[in-house]
Formats: C-alpha cells, sequence, structure tokens
C-alpha cells in the first residue's frame, strides 16, 4: 500500500513528523507532494528529503521525481540515499 501525504506552507513540523511515523507503521512508501508554498527549487527538495531522513532513521531512502520525495521503509538499513 502506498499512502501519499502533502507538504505546505507551514514545511516540516513536528505534526508532519508525527504524521510520516503514523503512515510507515502500516505502509512501506509514503508519497510526499511538496506544494508550490513549500518549495523553492531543486535544491530545496533535496534538503526537505535529508531532514525527512535524518528523523526517520537508516532504514528509509528517499527518491526526488519532479516535486514529489517518495520515501521507502526497509527492513535493514541503506548505505545511501537515491536521487
Amino acid at each position: 500500500m502506498i499512502r501519499e501525504v502533502q507538504l505546505g506552507k507551514n514545511g516540516i513540523t513536528e505534526n508532519f513528523l508525527g504524521m510520516l511515523k503514523v503512515h510507515f507503521a502500516t505502509c512501506r512508501i509514503v508519497k510526499v507532494t511538496v506544494l508550490k508554498s513549500a518549495r523553492g527549487d531543486k535544491g530545496e527538495l533535496v534538503k526537505l528529503s535529508e531532514e525527512m531522513l535524518r528523523f526517520l532513521g537508516p532504514n528509509y531512502t528517499a527518491k526526488i521525481i519532479g516535486f514529489k520525495i517518495i520515501l521507502t521503509k526497509w527492513r535493514k538499513p541503506r548505505e545511501s540515499s537515491e536521487e
């Protein structure tokens, strides 16, 4: 199952990170759509994905496609994230 969430003008907050944890309790993949009010350029998307991965831990990877950040949960820690 894949969940989809939106990241808006408030950016990454404690509530947003808590919501990610709740979604990962029941599924393996979460797609985060970054709305216009929260993004600047592609470099900003990389910073946002790195911040999410820091919070989630080593068992997660991120992939950026367009203005979506696809977060994946793995059983074992991964060496690096895909971009």
